[in-house]
């Protein structure tokens, strides 16, 4: 069975990598010191600090084993490359809702990236499925729980930050 490729922009392989080097360089040397000083108190079975040292230590492992799971199986995205002429992954689009009439910008990135409250929404999601390939000017309908939403595309451009 193929593992699922990751799709990730620069910037989400940079925080990924980032998160990962800080969990096994760092964080598991802080909970290794915290099991120690929790072993030194003396007997285990009703030590709360060694328990929930031993805890946060099982979450940072399973953490580095998701991370290098994403990693190893990851497709990067080149945003300096992403064609403006129709909506793809690593494209910032501005849309406006036709019912409410407000405009909203959003990054389209991989489901690993995803992040609404950062206006970064999943091109599995069904507001990013339903934009991509779209051009500027096009309405598209989006079948959500609460009834069909209109978008009209206001604008595609390059979300690459600035270096």
């Amino acid at each position: 069975m193929d593992e699922k490729k990751h799709t990730l922009t620069y910037e989400g392989l940079k925080r990924f990598e980032e998160e990962l080097e800080n969990l096994k360089v760092v964080k598991r040397q802080e909970v290794a010191q915290k099991i120690k000083e929790a072993r030194a108190q003396g007997d285990l079975s009703e030590n709360a600090e060694y328990d929930a040292a031993k805890d946060e230590q099982r979450d940072i492992e399973a953490r580095i084993e998701e991370l290098e799971k994403i990693l190893k199986n990851v497709e990067v995205i080149d945003e300096d490359e992403v064609d403006l002429e129709s909506i793809s992954i690593g494209c910032k689009v501005k849309i406006k809702d036709m019912e409410l009439k407000e405009e909203l910008t959003y990054k389209i990135v991989g489901s690993t990236e995803a992040n609404s409250l950062k206006g970064k929404i999943s091109n599995e999601s069904p507001v990013g499925k339903a934009l991509l390939g779209r051009k500027k000017g096009e309405t598209v309908s989006v079948e959500t729980p609460g009834g069909v939403i209109k978008y009209k595309v206001m604008g595609i451009e390059k979300a690459v930050q600035a270096k």
